[in-house]
């Protein structure tokens, strides 16, 4: 497991699914992505399992696709990786369990998609949030430009889209793209997924 790109962990009720690449940031690269849906396709059909909480390792929770991998795709497999992970996170959102994202440090591009696809987002005091893809000529292809605004208004969105600034915990309270501000953040998540959370809509559809 300690050579896994992922940590799983079953908590009572909850499930907890770590990204674990400290020296890449995290990122999601093609092999990351397919074990993270292989997985969650797994925890989604346990029956016992009625709360899923995505979080990281060190002080990054997800820095998105791997760019160093994503400029040596061809055109097919670059098609098929942006496929895959608008397929899985849309079954994040599409989840029967309440599904929450423990942001623990950095959370970056596609890191960010994957976090709004959750129910819920808290964050630690030290957590960093961006959509930096404008600075790279790029933009999300993970469902962010769907769920983002729909999420904090089309004015903010745009803002972050535009400018890839760097946002803090305390601003993405202040306009509602995390719901509280905790530490550890993950007992935090982890208390949430024990007070018998119901799922009653799902609102992060990314079309």
């Amino acid at each position: 497991m300690g050579d896994s790109s992922l940590l799983v962990e079953i908590h009572d009720r909850a499930a907890v699914v770590r990204f674990n690449r400290p020296r890449q940031r995290n990122s999601l690269s093609v092999s990351t992505l397919q074990e993270f849906s292989n997985t969650l396709s797994g925890l989604l059909v346990r029956p016992d399992i009625q709360a899923i909480i995505l979080t990281g390792t060190g002080d990054v929770f997800a820095s998105g696709a791997d760019i160093s991998e994503l400029v040596q795709l061809t055109p097919g497999a670059a098609d098929d990786f942006s496929r895959l992970g608008q397929q899985t996170f849309q079954q994040i959102a599409d989840a029967r369990q309440v599904t929450i994202a423990a942001i623990n440090g950095y959370c970056m591009g596609g890191g960010l998609d994957l976090a709004l696809a959750c129910d819920i987002r808290v964050a630690s005091t030290d957590a960093v949030l961006s959509h930096p893809g404008a600075k790279r000529g790029i933009i999300t292809g993970w469902g962010g430009t769907q769920r983002l605004p729909r999420l904090i208004g089309g004015h903010r969105a745009l803002d972050l889209f535009l400018t890839a600034r760097l946002i803090g915990s305390e601003e993405a309270l202040q306009i509602g793209l995390i719901s509280s501000i905790c530490d550890p953040v993950l007992t935090c998540a982890l208390q949430l997924a024990s007070s018998d959370p119901v799922k009653t809509t799902t609102t992060s559809r990314s079309n």
